[in-house]
């Protein structure tokens, strides 16, 4: 076996076993990242892993599966980033597929089977709080960024369609690019070199799955499109895309239930791997009157419309990121961006909570989630675990 042959066995080996193992939000993703690609490893060295984790939390897509192919592209080229991300997205994807079909055959054939969900349901929201918060402090440094998140959650809220994201996302960019004379200048005279390949392809794809969804009405293909063009537009990781998924096809489609998606959403946050995998919950029973091919199909057909965008976009500007990230509006925009994406954050969670019973024990459960979340290190798995037994309990024993 070649040398070459024997790097990409121990870089999917070690792709999967993070695939597998990988709880605890992006912060332990990123320590399990450091300890085993780099200094294990050594496929990339430690400066380089911290800036492409910034580059990729500067595109739009999911910044974990991103990150994993930017580092396999370094370590292997292209074909290698391609395995990599197969082999990085397939045991969630498949675990949120099962969970899909397990939901809807307990819904399907016993009365009130969701009951054992009835407190990770006020949990999730929880969740999405806490992670608000945490992407709010991390990211809103100013008054304007301020103005931008409260705004865009008022807007997000009264105006729930999938089509008044994008241009939020616009207005917050062009808002804060402005000011972009106040970001130390880096820009060098030399023009910028783009190879323009990989962002036709995204474009491409984008536009050709409009089309053919328009003109021939085929759900599968209008079901990748939908995800597509989500997975095209999301800065901020997997949390950030519980409004798009939620809008789309809970309120605008009506494909899932709110106490379905709510239920999907928790149980996405008790699995190892990427946070995205929520759209395959969500394809899959976007399908379910298709039956078990239907599961699988929109399972997988979710998965390749949400996760191929971003990494298209990261093998794109990889390329000519050592000169984009000098230039000032680009990094300015990025405040706008961010902000945005925080005020869709916080309209998300209280769009969630409007269809649910307004109780004392469901607003219980979120702030218990959250200060779990917050003040503890507990991990989300048994947090999750923790509520779907207090669920059961409570239905078999105090009810």
């Amino acid at each position: 076996m070649s040398v070459k042959h024997v790097r990409y066995y121990l870089f999917l080996k070690d792709t999967i076993t993070l695939s597998l193992t990988a709880f605890g939000g992006p912060q332990a993703f990123l320590a399990m990242l450091l300890e085993r690609m780099v200094k294990r490893r050594a496929y990339i060295q430690e400066d380089e892993l911290w800036e492409l984790n910034a580059l990729c939390n500067m595109l739009p897509g999911p910044s974990s599966t991103q990150l994993v192919c930017a580092i396999a592209y370094r370590a292997g080229g292209p074909n290698l980033a391609y395995l990599a991300l197969l082999v990085w997205i397939l045991p969630a994807t498949l675990l949120m597929i099962f969970a899909a079909m397990l939901i809807y055959f307990l819904q399907e054939n016993t009365p009130g089977a969701l009951d054992f969900a009835r407190f990770i349901q006020p949990m999730a929201i929880g969740f999405i709080i806490f992670a608000a918060q945490k992407i709010i402090g991390k990211t809103i440094k100013t008054t304007e960024a301020m103005v931008l998140v409260l705004i865009s959650a008022f807007v997000s809220f009264f105006y729930s369609s999938p089509y008044i994201f994008p241009v939020l996302l616009i207005i917050g960019g062009l808002s804060t690019s402005i000011k972009y004379k106040q970001q130390p200048k880096l820009e060098k005279d030399a023009p910028l070199k783009i190879e323009w390949a990989n962002f036709y392809l995204w474009a491409g794809v984008l536009v050709i799955a409009a089309a053919l969804g328009a003109i021939t009405k085929y759900q599968p293909i209008i079901l990748f499109e939908n995800f597509y063009r989500n997975g095209s537009l999301i800065f901020g990781g997997g949390q950030v895309l519980v409004p798009y998924l939620y809008t789309e096809f809970v309120d605008f489609k009506h494909f899932l239930t709110s106490e379905e998606f709510l239920t999907g959403y928790a149980i996405s946050q008790g699995i190892p791997g990427p946070t995205f995998s929520i759209s395959s919950y969500v394809g899959a029973l976007s399908m379910k009157e298709f039956g078990t091919a239907g599961f699988f199909m929109g399972g997988f057909i979710a998965a390749a419309g949400i996760f191929l965008p971003g990494i298209f976009l990261i093998f794109f500007v990889i390329r000519f990121w050592d000169q984009l990230k000098k230039y000032r509006p680009v990094r300015a925009a990025l405040e706008g961006i961010n902000a945005v994406s925080c005020g869709m954050l916080i309209a998300a969670a209280y769009l969630l909570f409007e269809p649910m019973e307004a109780n004392g024990l469901n607003i219980l459960f979120i702030l218990a989630t959250y200060v779990l979340l917050q003040f503890t290190k507990i991990s989300s798995p048994l947090i999750i675990a923790g509520g779907v037994v207090l669920g059961i309990l409570y239905n078999n024993f105090l009810l």
